[in-house]
């Protein structure tokens, strides 16, 4: 076909190379779709999960958020789909929602290798003040509230989170500071009491 290429007139060449185009990106996609089904198969992810989060994870990947945190989220998502079954697919649709939003979009950009940053990166400070202008906007759209978990089951998945990094432990610590308390259940904590529930600097 290179050859073909080579002894044809400018317009047959012009052509063929964008048929050779058409054809590798058809490849590429082939290839990604290969790559998604295989990760899939390998988590066992239509096994233990809904349809609903494994789609959700699959948009997670198509942003370029690295596996091990991927892996992350489907562990936490095979836990809350044990835990509240009947509210899976409305907290799924919630979260692709928030996929619209260029906050939580940069936010997922971050997670390339984030689960490698040391706890003085200063892309964790970028982070935290992501998290922090998304919390008030959940708060100011009265979307933080009762989420049907129980106390313990939020320790588990907010432990599971702050362990899996430094970074993440220190983002928490930050928003601590700012009057915000979890990961999971979200609380805004009012000055006065912060203030008291911090230890002295």
């Amino acid at each position: 076909r290179v050859q073909e290429l080579l002894d044809a007139g400018p317009e047959e060449f012009s052509d063929g190379v964008q048929e050779i185009d058409k054809d590798l990106r058809a490849e590429i996609r082939r290839l990604q779709g290969t790559r998604r089904r295989l990760a899939r198969l390998a988590a066992g992810e239509h096994l233990a999960l809904p349809q609903s989060v494994v789609d959700y994870l699959d948009r997670l990947r198509g942003l370029g958020v690295e596996e091990r945190y991927i892996e992350l989220e489907r562990d936490a998502w095979i836990m809350i789909a044990a835990q509240v079954p009947h509210l899976i697919d409305a907290v799924i649709a919630k979260k692709h929602e928030q996929l619209d939003d260029p906050d939580m979009v940069r936010l997922y950009s971050f997670l390339r290798g984030a689960l490698d940053w040391p706890a003085d990166d200063p892309r964790v400070v970028e982070v935290a003040d992501i998290l922090e202008r998304l919390r008030i906007r959940a708060v100011e759209a009265g979307e933080v509230g009762a989420d049907g978990f129980d106390d313990r089951f939020v320790d588990l998945l907010d432990s599971t989170m702050v362990e899996s990094s430094p970074g993440a432990e220190r983002v928490l610590a930050i928003l601590e500071e700012r009057g915000w308390r979890g990961w999971t259940r979200i609380e805004r904590v009012p000055a006065d009491r912060l203030n008291t529930e911090l230890p002295p600097s």
